[in-house]
């Protein structure tokens, strides 16, 4: 029987094999690295889990001292800096993965796969919940040299096989929205990510140990705009979902064409980026046109080694193409901090606030405050949202909803894990959460008080020292 490439992609068999090659490969590749790592302390913590030297230049000499690599854009800060895209980090946040040298190189590798089953609305109170088996996960893999004394040369790229095994409408998630599948509207689902999630290039030259400045270039990439992206920041890399505000705050994470270009001087960094404002297409497997139509600044400001603060703002070409007419101005603010309390364990929490505006409608707004403590093999995790979103973001019924009016939103996730085993050098860990959502104006369609859940295998690599 003949079989086209749309029918191998859909066959749940060749998923589930195809996922289990991802695994296999993944803690293979892991464990050939991990025992090259053990002299290593990357993240800058003594043996106590403590964040070294006692001001951020002292943390800054410490890392350029050591033959590790250094952040993507700066040979004055650490690797622990790096977010997603150019965005910052904590000095202090712990860095997950495994890392070897290769002649003139440096090589890292990073990956996430959380094994689950989602049920969103479990008690079958409203009308809009779904529940399925899948498997979200990225694959990252960096590589940087220096060029003469002063140049770094930095490679990185991010693959995820979301669309494969999930299928292109994503995952079932309450009030979730944006983007499109068979040219409708995604709503109460997180779209997939797509199978080339970041190649990139960039180039770094230091002027001084205080000063220096670097070029982006993203095929795809991610552009100056807006936190570091959930899945990557410490507070939120354990949760397996995405925030219902993303298309708020951090969607531009993926996007078709990106150039940046920024300088730092001390603690402070200026960013300015030209990018494409439409988000990926329903193809999933392949690369959108380059259009360079959108426009975003940043400025990051990291008063010490435990805290990393932004405010950006861009401007979106058309980025949905169900409303090819609508240009988005976004605004965020975020605060991130890390804090260790020990060997192997520590606090970190992100609140932020993002904005969306589109000319001739109301300008609707998204706060998020999110933590995770990490206690040795036992995880625990929280995130807080309000969001507000139109009756035509939310695909609602005219004869029955206001589709201009916005719709207040609100959601209060727990959970937690806690490490099984290791294969190779990735850990295994089992998990699970509950979500309590909220949204009276809309109690009809979605219930007064929805609860959703999930339970999960979580598979990551582990922290380098």
């Amino acid at each position: 029987m003949d079989m086209t490439l749309h029918d191998l992609i859909n066959n749940k068999l060749i998923k589930i094999c195809f996922f289990t090659v991802i695994l296999l490969g993944y803690s293979t590749l892991a464990g050939a690295q991990g025992e090259m790592n053990m002299h290593h302390n990357v993240s800058g913590t003594d043996s106590d889990g403590m964040v070294m030297g006692d001001t951020l230049q002292d943390r800054m000499q410490d890392m350029h001292d050591m033959h590790d690599m250094n952040s993507a854009l700066s040979l004055a800060l650490p690797m622990s800096r790096n977010g997603s895209g150019t965005s910052w980090l904590p000095d202090a946040a712990p860095v997950y993965g495994y890392m070897t040298d290769a002649g003139k190189w440096t090589v890292m590798l990073h990956g996430d796969i959380f094994l689950r089953y989602n049920r969103q609305d479990i008690g079958g109170a409203g009308q809009r919940g779904d529940e399925k088996w899948d498997a979200p996960d990225m694959l990252m893999a960096m590589g940087q040299r220096r060029i003469g004394q002063r140049g770094l040369f930095h490679i990185q790229t991010m693959f995820s096989t979301d669309a494969i095994i999930a299928g292109g409408s994503g995952y079932p998630l309450l009030f979730q929205t944006g983007e499109s599948w068979k040219g409708k509207p995604l709503v109460d689902r997180q779209h997939p990510h797509d199978l080339f999630s970041e190649l990139s290039v960039s180039y770094a030259y230091e002027f001084s140990r205080d000063a220096d400045a670097f070029v982006y270039v993203g095929y795809p990439g991610e552009p100056a705009l807006g936190p570091v992206t959930f899945m990557h920041r410490t507070s939120g890399e354990f949760m397996p979902d995405a925030p219902i505000g993303h298309h708020w705050a951090d969607a531009t994470h993926i996007t078709f064409g990106v150039a940046t270009i920024g300088v730092r001087y001390g603690r402070l960094r200026l960013e300015g980026s030209s990018f494409t404002g439409r988000e990926p297409d329903e193809n999933r497997y392949n690369f959108d046109k380059p259009l360079f139509d959108s426009w975003s600044g940043r400025l990051s400001f990291n008063p010490s080694s435990n805290w990393a603060l932004q405010v950006s703002r861009g401007l979106l070409k058309s980025p949905e193409a169900l409303q090819p007419n609508e240009d988005v101005s976004r605004s965020t603010v975020s605060a991130t901090c890390v804090y260790p309390v020990g060997t192997k364990k520590y606090f970190a929490a992100t609140t932020l606030w993002g904005q969306n505006a589109i000319a001739g409608f109301k300008a609707s707004n998204t706060a998020l405050v999110e933590a995770t403590l990490k206690l040795g093999p036992t995880v625990v995790y929280t995130r807080y949202e309000r969001v507000q979103k139109s009756g035509e973001e939310l695909s609602l019924a005219p004869a029955v909803f206001d589709v201009h009016s916005l719709y207040d939103i609100y959601a209060v996730t727990v959970g937690g894990g806690y490490d099984l085993f290791n294969v190779g050098a990735a850990i295994i860990a089992f998990g699970g959460q509950l979500s309590l959502s909220h949204s009276g104006a809309l109690s009809a369609l979605y219930a007064s008080y929805p609860v959703s859940g999930e339970i999960y295998l979580h598979v990551y690599p582990a922290l380098m020292k």
